[in-house]
């Protein structure tokens, strides 16, 4: 006999979406936007990794312009400001608006300090790329054993 496993609260989340797209359905018009049941999803998405040398941080941040963004670096935090703005007069009635407009502020903390002289920050294709050099004392450092 196969044994399956109760999870109670994945029911639980599939019956409250399908309410909530039957909710959408009816009043979809008079709705302006739907967040997560759960707590809302972090904007905008991020990928951070590292070399020997550099830690990078990728944003997908698509329709963005350089001039609606921020970032600070302090320390070992990263600061990713900005606002996205909602498109002007668009004529017609909406079915689903899933995409999120406003300002947001994402910030992350890195392992060591880097180098904030010397970061770097490119929006390529709603894409933004940072470079955040290590500081020297922040690089391993090899030490060279003697023996007598």
């Amino acid at each position: 006999m196969l044994g399956t496993r109760w999870q109670p609260w994945l029911e639980m989340q599939s019956e409250v979406n399908r309410l909530r797209d039957e909710m959408d359905r009816a009043f979809g018009r008079w709705t302006h936007r739907r967040l997560p049941l759960f707590g809302q999803a972090a904007f905008p998405l991020l990928n951070v990794w590292e070399d020997d040398d550099h830690y990078f941080v990728e944003a997908e941040l698509p329709g963005m312009q350089l001039e609606d963004l921020e970032i600070l670096v302090n320390g070992s935090q990263l600061s990713i400001k900005g606002e996205r703005k909602e498109p002007a007069g668009e004529p017609g009635t909406w079915h689903r608006r899933e995409r999120g407009y406003g300002k947001f502020a994402r910030i992350f903390e890195l392992p060591h300090v880097v180098d904030a002289e010397h970061v770097s920050a490119e929006l390529k294709q709603g894409v933004l790329t940072v470079s955040l050099p290590k500081a020297p004392e922040s690089r391993p450092r090899r030490i060279e054993v003697r023996a007598d």
